[in-house]
C-alpha cells in the first residue's frame, strides 16, 4: 500500500513538473519540482492544453462567436498557455536555417534576437493553424488534443532518435533522459487510444480515427527526421520547431479529409 501510494505521489509530482515546465500554468512549489524527466510526460501535456483548448473553443462557440474569430483566439490561447515556448524555438530554428554556412546555424540559433526568417516562420505557422482550424468544423476538441499531443511526440522521438547537437543547453538534460525509441511506446500508445475513443463515440469515423493516428505519427517523425538532415542533429530550439510545425501540418492535413 506504501509502495502504490508513494508512486502516486511521485507521478503526481512529475506531472507537476512537466506542467510547470512546458506551460504558463501557475503551480505551487515550483522550486521542489525534479525536472529531469519531464519530456517523456510531454504529450499528456500536450493532451491536457489541447483539451484546455477545445473548453475555451466551446464556450466561444456557446456564445456565437463566429469560428474564424473563434480560431483565431485559440491559437492565441495556444501560443499563451505555452509561454511561447515551442514558438520560440521555431523562430529561432528558421534563422539558424537561413544560415548558408552550416557551421554558423548553431550560433545564430543561439542568438536571442529574432531574425526576418524568424518573423516569417512565426507569421507562417499562426496562419496555418487559424486557416485549417476554420476549415475544421467537426470533431474540434479532438482534433485539437491530438494535435498538441503529436506534435509533443515528435519531440520525444527526435529526443530519442537523434544526436544533441550542444554540450550543454536548455535541451541537454531531456537527452539524458530519453535514451531511446522504447521510452516513445507509451505515449504512442496514448494517442492511438485517443484516436480509438473517436471510434468508440461514432464507429462511422472509423477512416477518419485511424487516418488521424497514422498521420499524426507519420509527420511527427518526418519533421524531426527533416531537421536533423538539416543539421545534423538536435537542440532544444529544433525540439520546440518539431512541436510547432507537427502542430500545424497535422491540422493542415486534417483539412484535407473533408472533416
Amino acid at each position: 500500500m506504501t509502495n502504490h501510494c508513494q508512486w502516486w505521489k511521485q507521478l503526481l509530482l512529475s506531472m507537476g513538473a512537466a506542467v510547470a515546465f512546458y506551460t504558463t500554468i501557475p503551480l505551487p512549489y515550483i522550486y521542489a519540482f525534479d525536472f529531469q524527466g519531464v519530456a517523456r510526460l510531454a504529450p499528456m501535456i500536450g493532451l491536457m492544453i489541447g483539451g484546455i483548448l477545445a473548453l475555451f473553443d466551446f464556450l466561444m462557440h456557446y456564445l456565437g462567436m463566429p469560428v474564424l474569430t473563434r480560431s483565431a483566439l485559440v491559437v492565441c490561447g495556444w501560443i499563451a498557455i505555452t509561454g511561447g515556448l515551442h514558438l520560440d524555438g521555431a523562430m529561432d530554428t528558421a534563422d539558424g536555417l537561413a544560415v548558408g554556412d552550416p557551421k554558423r546555424r548553431l550560433e545564430v540559433m543561439a542568438d536571442s534576437a529574432t531574425g526576418a526568417f524568424g518573423a516569417m516562420a512565426a507569421i507562417a505557422l499562426v496562419l496555418l493553424k487559424t486557416t485549417a482550424l476554420t476549415e475544421l468544423d467537426r470533431n474540434r476538441w479532438l482534433i485539437l488534443m491530438a494535435a498538441a499531443g503529436w506534435g509533443r511526440w515528435g519531440q520525444i522521438l527526435a529526443i530519442a532518435c537523434y544526436p544533441y547537437l550542444k554540450p550543454t543547453g536548455k535541451g541537454a538534460f531531456h537527452k539524458q533522459a530519453i535514451r531511446s525509441y522504447k521510452d516513445c511506446l507509451p505515449m504512442l500508445l496514448l494517442l492511438v487510444g485517443l484516436s480509438c475513443l473517436q471510434i468508440f463515440l461514432d464507429r462511422n469515423q472509423i477512416f477518419f480515427a485511424i487516418t488521424m493516428a497514422l498521420t499524426g505519427s507519420a509527420i511527427a517523425a518526418i519533421t524531426g527526421a527533416w531537421f536533423n538532415h538539416k543539421l545534423g542533429g538536435h537542440t532544444g530550439d529544433t525540439y520546440g520547431a518539431v512541436v510547432e510545425w507537427t502542430e500545424a501540418l497535422f491540422l493542415c492535413v486534417l483539412t484535407a479529409l473533408g472533416n
